[in-house]
């Protein structure tokens, strides 16, 4: 903000707000009334102020604060009309029908004539007749559905019938009004308790479509249900009630939490109690569920994944953790019980094959959630003891559950699980029962030791200590769930040195053997999913070594294994695949070291680590078209699609750099489209780590740029695509991504209306701009393209209308530039804006000294795209101002003009027609006479 900013009053303020409004930039307006009113000393002044504030927010479709700022001025001034007519059309918009009606009749009794007033009245008293009528139809379809349903007597298919038509019902407003008021959550009460599977899933859809984004009638559910039968629904045995039940929840914890992060606005909002207590109580019921033995392993997983969605903050910009200090406190060792049960043990809840993993992103959530040293220190400290306590129990049962907590959290927060690991005794105890004879305490260690070697420094201790062990387990042992454990571990331990070909821990063609075992057990449907799930594990290990990458993809049956184990109901292997085919396809981060120092490092015989002549892009290449004959977009756009905490973050990265990968050739891009992957990376260039976000993004960038988006997108998806685009203009993107992004919008912009307004809505436009003047020619020339595209909306043109500016005087500068591609984008601009906004034509004299010897070398460009442009312009200014049609005529233009209008070979018939009509135009001016039009308009019939 400048110093004049600084200094300027409310009332200076409010002009230039009003300026700004009048020139179509609304975001621009709103600022200048916020500064105002925060500045302005008077009360009736701010009232204005509201009332111009609130017309923006009209503008920008944000209604609650429209109707807030409207009441705000009608508290300072009730007599204010304005505020009032703005208050009734935000209120319309908002459904609140009534409370419109009410205002918009006080302003038509106070200006009885006032058009705008009596057509809305008019409106709304159609709507509300229209409601009256459509709630007295829906208040007797429910009480039918009602009638059938608490009829004993009725026939059990009716009864269904009726069901499914409520959950119809509950998802329109009125249908969902009326059921609340009509006791329906007492009968659906009823209804969770029947028998009938059916009856018990229409109770809770009809739940859901009640609660939706409706925070008061959520917390009267809450409180008139009881969170212990929605969690007992949750934990029963059937896993579609159960999955039911859990998403009931989460419409629920969504509907509070959005109460509460959204502003209070206007008095029916303000009387609603706070909704902390109910969410509180629903997150003490879910973490009781963690340790009870009569929930089942289905329910259990849900508890978890709803626990995983709603504690930890959403963005660290947000500075309250306190909800996961909250749970820290009151039920991290209710968590740790799940991470520490062995299945096979008596003891315990019963678990799945998904709850482990569930509790490792659980537990690392709450982690990462923390925000001080103090915090983390007192986390650690709690798994410490619930470690220390098991671990110095007598009896093995109590060492294992110690060692399967650890384990859980190696693969959670690692640091933590360090911590854990190093406690007295503990990687004795692992190494030890590893040559147990029982396969259950080996299957324990076994594991805990795998995912133990994840630092360099330990695996390095284990391969000194415990591959000896490892081999013999895996040469020895009779049962394969500890053989492919072992195996596990020797191939984590062989892929030590990453992608470095110089580091290897093993002897050469260790690893070609051990990966050949592992796709052999892959491929082996008789194994259970767990183990063939290891070996998934082991390859995720081993293809850092482009020798196994090159095996793998050859072998067709390893990887239609791999791809249908990505499909299956095990979610623990989805990072397992994901890693494995990021080390396939090269998409990891690869840091090229500078040269220079690489010399100085051989020098210095210090370690340069080597590339696998087998990673050279021709391989990679080759790989990836063996991945997309194999079906591997089928597997990842079912990965996307899993509901669980297993696809954490940094395993949507791992699909993201995939599918980037697959894109990067065009003419793979129809493939991955046809096979669902453009739908695929929407959730992907939302919900990921940072650098995931934009590597989806630039994938969508891509296919944007050579596929026809409507087909590629199609529906509303399209309109999905343009936030993530948007996210890729910034300086933490390479210059790559940003020209993939301007390429992408410019292709979008000119699609519709819609679609532009939408670019303009996520605040494109100033970035756009921006690269404009960008230094590399490719990105200032898609740039201006693309705002050759965004002209075409009448916002877009009012800023170019807006005083005080250079943007017209940069097209008039890039239209003689010696860059085509910039050229033919900044003069079809000028063309567009000329057309639409006549009144610019008089400004295009004001921009440059030379603006005439740039149109004249337009209309002499030998490129006839370039001509077309230019005679379109000049076309432009001579019907704008005859005085502008004076300037050009007096130069050689006239005569350039009287040459294209002739015609003849290399000049496109649309060119000479326009400059024939410049040359009519003159004549009807009176700059030039009548024959001398005719003259040199000869032979230029239409």
């Amino acid at each position: 903000m400048s110093a004049s900013e600084n200094e300027k009053d409310s009332a200076a303020l409010k002009e230039d707000g009003n300026n700004l409004f009048k020139a179509g930039d609304v975001r621009g307006a709103i600022c200048c009334y916020t500064k105002a009113i925060k500045r302005s000393d008077s009360q009736a002044e701010r009232a204005v102020l509201y009332r111009n504030r609130s017309a923006c927010y009209l503008k920008q479709e944000e209604y609650t604060k429209a109707e807030a700022d409207a009441s705000k001025a009608l508290d300072a001034d009730p007599g204010d009309v304005k505020a009032r007519f703005r208050r009734a059309q935000a209120f319309q918009k908002l459904s609140r029908l009534d409370q419109a009606f009410l205002d918009v009749q006080r302003c038509a009794q106070l200006e009885p004539k006032n058009k705008a007033f009596n057509d809305l009245l008019r409106q709304l008293g159609a709507q509300i007749q229209q409601k009256s009528v459509e709630l007295n139809s829906t208040d007797a379809r429910v009480k039918q559905m009602f009638s059938l349903l608490l009829d004993a007597s009725a026939k059990d298919s009716d009864r269904q019938k009726a069901a499914q038509n409520l959950v119809v019902l509950s998802r329109e407003d009125a249908g969902a009004e009326q059921i609340f008021r009509n006791d329906g959550v007492k009968l659906i009460q009823k209804l969770l308790q029947s028998k009938q599977e059916d009856v018990v899933l229409s109770a809770l859809r009809t739940l859901v479509g009640l609660c939706t984004g409706h925070q008061s009638r959520t917390m009267a559910i809450v409180n008139e249900l009881g969170m212990e039968q929605l969690c007992a629904v949750m934990g029963a045995g059937a896993s579609t009630v159960s999955l039911a039940a859990c998403h009931l929840l989460q419409v629920m914890f969504e509907a509070l939490t959005e109460g509460m992060n959204k502003e209070i606005r206007g008095k029916d909002e303000a009387i609603l109690p706070e909704p902390s207590k109910e969410l509180r109580s629903m997150l003490r019921h879910l973490m009781e569920m963690m340790p009870a033995s009569n929930v089942s392993g289905p329910g259990r997983d849900n508890a978890l994944n709803l626990l995983v969605k709603q504690v930890p903050r959403k963005s660290f910009k947000n500075p309250d953790n306190s909800l996961t200090l909250w749970v820290i406190d009151q039920g991290l060792k209710k968590i740790l019980e799940v991470a520490g049960t062995v299945p096979e043990l008596s003891e315990g809840p019963p678990l799945t094959d998904n709850s482990h993993m569930s509790c490792s992103v659980l537990l690392s959530k709450l982690y990462d959630d923390l925000k001080s040293d103090a915090e983390r220190e007192n986390f650690n400290k709690l798994c410490e003891e619930y470690v220390q306590q098991h671990f110095s129990r007598n009896g093995l049962g109590a060492k294992l559950r110690a060692m399967q907590t650890v384990s859980v959290l190696l693969q959670g927060p690692s640091d933590v699980g360090n911590r854990t690991l190093e406690m007295s005794g503990m990687m004795d105890a692992v190494i030890s029962l590893c040559a147990s004879e029982d396969v259950t305490h080996q299957q324990v260690a076994v594991e805990t030791l795998i995912h133990a070697a994840g630092k360099a420094k330990r695996a390095s201790f284990i391969t000194a200590n415990g591959v000896a062990l490892l081999k013999d387990l895996y040469k020895k042992s009779e049962n394969d769930r500890i053989r492919v454990r072992a195996l596990v571990g020797l191939c984590k331990l062989g892929s030590a040195g990453g992608t470095d070909f110089s580091m290897k821990q093993f002897a050469e063609g260790s690893t070609l053997k051990l990966a050949k075992q592992c796709r052999k057990w892959l491929c082996n449907e008789s194994l259970p999913l767990t183990s063939r799930r290891w070996s998934v594990e082991g390859l995720a290990y081993l293809t850092f070594d482009a020798d196994v990458k090159e095996d793998l993809v050859e072998d067709k049956n390893a990887l239609l294994a791999m791809f249908e184990l990505a499909k299956s109901e095990d979610k623990t292997v989805l990072f397992a695949v994901g890693s494995t085919l990021v080390n396939c396809t090269n998409s990891y981060e690869v840091e090229k070291p500078d040269p220079q120092m690489l010399e100085l490092a051989k020098y210095a015989k210090q370690h340069v680590p080597e590339e696998h002549p087998k990673d050279a892009p021709s391989y990679v290449e080759k790989r990836l078209g063996k991945l997309l004959e194999t079906g591997v977009v089928s597997a990842l756009v079912c990965m996307v699609k899993q509901e669980s905490p297993a696809l954490t973050e940094a395993c949507r990265d791992c699909i993201a750099r995939v599918f980037l990968a697959l894109v990067e050739r065009q003419e793979d891009r129809g493939t991955v489209v046809a096979q669902g992957g453009g739908k695929a990376l929407i959730p992907l260039a939302f919900d990921n780590t940072d650098l995931g976000r934009i590597k989806a993004a630039q994938a969508l960038a891509k296919i944007t740029i050579t596929s026809n988006p409507e087909i590629a997108f199609p529906g509303e998806r399209i309109y999905e695509m343009v936030r993530p685009l948007v996210s890729l203009l910034c300086l933490e993107c390479t210059l790559l991504q940003n020209f993939e992004a301007l390429m992408a919008l410019t292709n979008l912009a000119g699609i519709s209306e819609r679609l532009r307004q939408k670019i303009i809505k996520e605040k494109a436009v100033p970035k756009i701009e921006g690269y404009m003047f960008e230094e590399h020619d490719l990105v200032r020339a898609s740039a201006t393209e693309c705002m050759c595209n965004l002209v075409l909306s009448t916002e877009v043109q009012k800023m170019y209308l807006a005083t005080g500016n250079d943007r017209l005087k940069l097209l008039v500068l890039y239209s003689g530039e010696d860059d085509e591609r910039l050229r033919k984008a900044a003069a079809g601009t000028l063309a567009m804006l000329t057309a639409e906004q006549p009144e610019l034509c008089a400004r295009i004299p004001g921009t440059t000294t030379h603006w005439l010897e740039i149109i004249q070398s337009l209309l002499l460009c030998e490129i006839s795209d370039l001509r077309h442009r230019g005679v379109v312009i000049v076309h432009n200014m001579m019907q704008a101002e005859k005085s502008l049609a004076e300037t050009i005529i007096a130069s050689e233009a006239l005569e350039i003009l009287s040459v294209l209008a002739k015609g003849g070979e290399g000049t496109p018939v649309p060119v000479s027609k326009i400059a024939q009509s410049c040359l009519d135009k003159a004549v009807e001016y009176s700059i030039i006479m009548t024959g001398e039009g005719r003259e040199r308009g000869k032979g230029t019939e239409p």
